[in-house]
């Protein structure tokens, strides 16, 4: 008897799946219907420049003097960051596993401190720059040298972050 029973599952399944299989029945056709037919003629609409209120940004002395200009101050801020870095390693080595409560280990979150504020030096210049950018994009002009000096204080910035994680870290913050 069970052998009848495991015989009969996959015939019956067989005859439910045939029945699914059958050709009989009215079928829309999936053919294109006149309805469905582009009719009558487009024409393009005249385009226009978009009426877009310009960003407003200090440009005296021009757009090149003015990334001259943010782009050395950034360099200065970033040169200031790097003549930091020495003493912030030596002062977070020193503080090495130490308790928080240790003199050492203040002195080192002093020093990645100041690395901070000279990192947020690096990116007061690059808020310009991307405000400069940003009234160039909206306007739809050339912005080829402001993405270059966008991309180089954001080199300097991801350079800082990686010191700033790495003394982090070491601290355990």
């Amino acid at each position: 008897m069970p052998r009848i029973a495991s015989l009969a599952l996959p015939l019956a399944s067989l005859i439910a799946v045939s029945a699914c299989t059958s050709t009989q029945g009215d079928y829309p056709s999936l053919a294109v219907r006149d309805v469905e037919r582009a009719q009558g003629s487009f024409e393009p609409t005249e385009s226009r420049r978009l009426d877009v209120p310009a960003v407003a940004v200090d440009l005296e002395g021009g757009v090149e003097a003015r990334l001259t200009a943010l782009v050395s101050a950034a360099r200065a801020a970033h040169e200031t960051f790097l003549s930091l870095v020495p003493e912030a390693r030596r002062r977070v080595g020193a503080a090495g596993s130490r308790s928080i409560a240790s003199d050492a280990w203040g002195a080192a979150q002093i020093s990645v401190a100041e690395m901070e504020a000279a990192r947020s030096q690096v990116a007061i210049p690059l808020g310009d720059l991307d405000a400069i950018y940003i009234s160039r994009a909206v306007q739809a002009e050339e912005a080829d040298a402001i993405v270059s000096a966008r991309e180089q204080v954001l080199g300097w910035i991801a350079e800082e972050d990686a010191v700033l994680e790495e003394l982090g870290a070491r601290l355990g913050n």
